[in-house]
């Protein structure tokens, strides 16, 4: 994509060459000393008091000139504050006879200023800085939108294209509030999951992103290549068995915040990269853990919203404890009529055409299962709902269910019809998972390319013994999306994935 300059951007490469020109300089290396942000500033008025002095800065977002004197709006991290320039009180730098050049004519909307005056109150009510002094921080070479609203309320020049605000970020973080605090949002949601977790005793560890075996998860990994020890090694798609070993280590729980890879399809809620937090903790099972889930995500809620409760499009999701319990099997019955556990293979396929779902030789019973499941059921899964007892097939890292050994003991959480974590009481005997891992090699064979490698040195991990264990995985980016009410994963990535451009 070439790139010809437009009349804006040639009239600010002009006034930046004019800001040299007077000794301005447009890019200055010396540090701005601020002492206020603009969430501070209204707090610092005192009606009769001694005139508050600050120094803040930020991006100037609006301008409107008064004869000599103009009232100005600049934005920082906390918000917009108000700014009062009046021409004979004001030195750009220390020259005030360069208050019309400067001011009015080259400095725009965009530019970076740094001001120093003190806060008063207009005869509007409106908190302001009244600038004594004025400094130029940076220069903006292009215009940011600027989004109108008329008088009849129809907005004007919004920078709304999906591809154009996720590709560039940094304008819609400037020109669409609500963007903002999304992130803002995020980063508290996290906070409070780690906290949660903190207090419960449990240890906070970094695993690796490049693996020599993609293992923890079903998923077709990114392949990359080490030069040095000239090696193929794949991206993380799960940081699962990694954290198991720290358990047979000796750590009695282990959680990480951890950016997994998966070279999948694109969708909603599917971004190649994306943020997944697991928990593993010693002498606990799959039952523990979806109550310990209740209240971490009771409490996460709270944290993001105010309450324990969420509103996503037209539902109302409602994370106080407890949540719904259906066993996978049972809700499937409920909608075909077929105890799909007690079926064969041909079987459960034969379900799934029947109910118009379309199916490939290389998928297994548990795979077939999953579909129908996915197709009948997962969708009217509003409010929080653990699916639990998943077939032995679907779960190769699973322990079998204490009561029925074709199960495992396994749940999904599933809100708004997608899943939001996944956890087991997990597969703790070296010889069993070996099986497991070797039904997932003829699966391999087969054509399934999301099927399991077998990792040697987990199963070597396992032989000196693993204690009972819980683990889950819990999805950030859709929980994100569910507490600040994004239909699109993409909205809760500051960078999501996307074709490049074409630059010249």
């Amino acid at each position: 994509m070439s790139h010809a300059l437009s009349d804006q951007e040639l009239v600010r490469r002009e006034a930046l060459q004019k800001l040299r020109a007077l000794g301005i300089d447009p890019f200055p290396a010396a540090e701005f000393p601020v002492t206020a942000t603009a969430d501070r500033v209204k707090g610092l008025f005192t009606e009769g008091g001694e005139p508050a002095q600050v120094t803040i800065a930020g991006r100037l977002m609006s301008v409107r000139v008064m004869g000599k004197a103009s009232f100005a709006v600049l934005r920082d991290h906390t918000g917009d504050q108000q700014i009062y320039v009046a021409r004979d009180e004001v030195s750009p730098g220390e020259d005030k006879t360069l208050y019309d050049e400067v001011w009015k004519h080259l400095l725009h909307l965009g530019d970076f200023i740094g001001v120093q005056g003190h806060v008063f109150k207009t005869r509007t009510g409106e908190i302001t800085v009244h600038v004594k002094r004025l400094t130029v921080l940076g220069k903006a070479l292009r215009p940011l939108p600027v989004v109108k609203t008329d008088d009849q309320g129809q907005v004007h020049d919004a920078f709304t294209d999906p591809e154009q605000r996720y590709r560039m970020r940094y304008v819609d973080l400037n020109v669409n509030p609500g963007v903002r605090d999304t992130f803002l949002k995020r980063s508290r949601i996290v906070s409070a999951m780690r906290a949660f977790m903190t207090e419960s005793g449990y240890l906070e560890v970094d695993t690796p992103v490049l693996q020599p075996i993609p293992g923890g998860a079903a998923a077709r990994p990114f392949v990359t290549h080490h030069n040095a020890l000239d090696i193929p090694l794949y991206l993380r798609i799960a940081n699962e068995l990694y954290l198991k070993r720290l358990i047979v280590g000796g750590f009695e729980g282990v959680f990480e915040f951890s950016r997994n890879f998966r070279n999948e399809g694109m969708d909603r809620t599917h971004n190649p990269e994306f943020t997944i937090m697991e928990l593993y903790v010693a002498w606990r099972d799959y039952r523990w853990m979806m109550d310990y889930m209740e209240r971490m995500l009771e409490r996460v809620c709270i944290a993001a919203k105010g309450g324990p409760t969420a509103t996503f499009g037209a539902n109302t999701i409602h994370f106080a404890a407890p949540f719904k319990r259906i066993t996978m099997c049972g809700s499937i019955q409920e909608k075909t009529g077929a105890d799909v556990l007690a079926m064969d293979e041909e079987a459960v396929r034969r379900l799934c055409v029947q109910h118009g779902i379309e199916v490939a030789p290389m998928m297994g019973k548990g795979k077939l299962i999953d579909e129908l499941f996915s197709a009948l059921v997962q969708p009217e899964l509003i409010q929080p709902t653990f699916v639990t007892d998943f077939p032995v097939e679907m779960s190769p890292l699973c322990k079998k269910h204490r009561d029925d050994a074709r199960l495992t003991e396994r749940f999904e959480l599933f809100v708004n019809g997608f899943e939001l974590a996944n956890a087991y009481s997990e597969l703790n005997d070296p010889i069993d998972q070996r099986e497991r891992f070797e039904e997932q090699l003829k699966l391999q064979q087969r054509g399934d390319d999301e099927a399991m490698f077998i990792d040697q040195d987990f199963l070597r991990a396992l032989e000196y013994g693993m204690p009972p264990t819980s683990g889950v995985g819990i999805g950030v980016d859709r929980l994100v999306m569910l507490l600040t009410n994004n239909p699109a994963i993409q909205e809760v990535l500051l960078f999501p994935q996307m074709r490049p451009e074409k630059f010249e």
